[in-house]
């Protein structure tokens, strides 16, 4: 904190109020009586409101106390106040007077009054005023002025959302997906068999299959660009059921436009107001891309731990950087440690959205009262897929490597190869001669030459693994 708040008492607590009466709270923060209320009903769990709530909130309260200036609804010399304060929250300086828990009111009110608790106290201390007083700011009639939670609340939900979509999710995943096409490209002449039912298949080379993976990433990443644009309307300006009663005329347009301005986001306001608040279903489909992307990766990491089994008794194509010991019993032991972060990541990502998508199904008549638990999903999902996909990119994907041997002996051996002589002998024969071979023990040139029906030069023209694998990623 700044300044040393003013207005403690002997006890280390000050008075604060609210339409209910009068509550202690600690003297050295600047929250309030709603903001005290909350923590004593809702001590719930260890899950807090996440801080990039309260930092977006920074923006809205900002926007809104420009537009009511403009509209000469509130003074210069409190605007600039007011505007302090919120440049000190959207900076983070303000996090730890944002104590609230993730479960309280659906609809976010007691959040959106510790915002304005906060900033009203931080304003009345740079004006030379006393905590807890509201005077000369005071929290719901200059801070709130034009807006109730039930607007501003999914407002500061999108923006807070969209900022982590743009500052660390998208970033990451695009990093992630570069690095694959890039080992992919190291590998483009490397012919290794392909596996479906998690059995043998015919031939592809490693560029293929890791082209793939890459390109689910890189269709992850657009459906989550085109989630994004719902997130961009907001309901700022809809005030308690959309209607826009006790906002100015304008105000819903105009403090979009601000917001737009300050976050450098093309947000706009919300052209259906009940919709905005009715529902949440801009956050529903925006979580549901995140789980997208977690199936994706949960697919890459997957086939990567194993095709990196082993070292001896395991697939053993894939050499992966060795970070750590993997047994506390087991010398020598390496596990794909970071392949199973991920699965756990897109796992819990998996189960946020079922609650996200619940919950966005609870909207009942001019409210989704599932709020704080919809934004706490949709912020964790999107924090651990970047930071796992980072830490994926760099101590796994890029120092990966193959075992050449093991790839080339897996060649060798497949009896999948016989597919390319079944247009020449029938599928029937071509199928004796796999069945045969197993059954045997031979190779596939073996019991092909013993069937009478192929020559040794025909198999050997025929037979070729690398002419097997189509014109690269147009396919065969």
């Amino acid at each position: 904190m700044r300044d040393v708040p003013v207005g403690i008492d002997a006890t280390g607590e000050r008075s604060e109020f609210d339409s209910m009466g009068s509550i202690d709270v600690p003297a050295d923060r600047y929250w309030g009586a709603q903001t005290q209320r909350s923590l004593i009903h809702f001590s719930i769990g260890d899950d807090r409101m996440p801080k990039a709530v309260c930092r977006a909130y920074g923006y809205v309260k900002k926007a809104a106390a420009q537009v009511n200036a403009a509209a000469g609804r509130l003074p210069d010399w409190k605007l600039r106040a007011i505007v302090r304060a919120a440049e000190e929250t959207i900076a983070g300086e303000l996090d730890d007077e944002f104590p609230l828990y993730v479960w309280q009111t659906g609809s976010g009110t007691q959040s959106n009054m510790n915002v304005n608790e906060v900033i009203a106290n931080r304003a009345c201390q740079l004006l030379g005023g006393t905590l807890g007083t509201q005077q000369p700011v005071a929290p719901n009639d200059d801070v709130n002025m034009g807006q109730s939670s039930n607007d501003s609340f999914p407002t500061a939900m999108h923006i807070a959302a969209v900022f982590e979509i743009d500052d660390r999710l998208l970033p990451q995943v695009r990093q992630l997906a570069t690095t694959i096409e890039e080992k992919a490209r190291q590998w483009h002449d490397v012919v290794k068999i392909g596996r479906t039912h998690l059995e043998d298949a015919v031939p592809l080379t490693v560029e293929q299959e890791w082209s793939g993976w890459a390109c689910q990433l890189q269709a992850c990443i657009a459906e989550i660009e085109h989630a994004r644009t719902g997130l961009l309307e907001l309901a700022l300006g809809g005030t308690a059921v959309g209607t826009g009663l006790n906002a100015p005329k304008g105000f819903s347009r105009d403090v979009a436009a601000r917001i737009a301005d300050l976050t450098g986001k093309p947000f706009i306001t919300a052209p259906n107001k009940f919709m905005a608040q009715g529902s949440l279903d801009p956050m529903v489909r925006a979580h549901a891309a995140l789980r997208g992307l977690a199936v994706a990766l949960m697919k890459i990491a997957n086939d990567m731990r194993w095709l990196a089994s082993g070292p001896r008794t395991g697939l053993a194509e894939l050499l992966l950087p060795q970070n750590e010991p993997g047994s506390s019993i087991m010398p020598g032991k390496v596990n794909p440690t970071q392949c199973e972060a991920m699965v756990m990541i897109a796992l819990q990502v998996l189960g946020d959205d079922t609650a996200v998508a619940f919950a966005g199904s609870q909207g009942n008549f001019e409210l989704n009262a599932m709020r704080p638990l919809i934004v706490n999903n949709f912020l964790h999902s999107s924090r651990v897929l970047a930071d796992g996909a980072e830490k994926f990119r760099v101590y796994s994907v890029a120092d990966t490597e193959l075992n050449r041997s093991r790839i080339r002996q897996y060649v060798d051996e497949s009896l999948m190869l016989v597919t390319v002589l079944s247009p020449l002998i029938g599928y029937q024969n071509a199928a004796h001669i796999a069945e045969e071979a197993l059954a045997k023990g031979q190779t596939l040139r073996q019991a092909a030459l013993a069937s009478g029906h192929v020559d040794a030069r025909t198999f050997d023209e025929v037979v070729d693994p690398l002419a097997m694998v189509g014109d690269g990623f147009a396919g065969a």
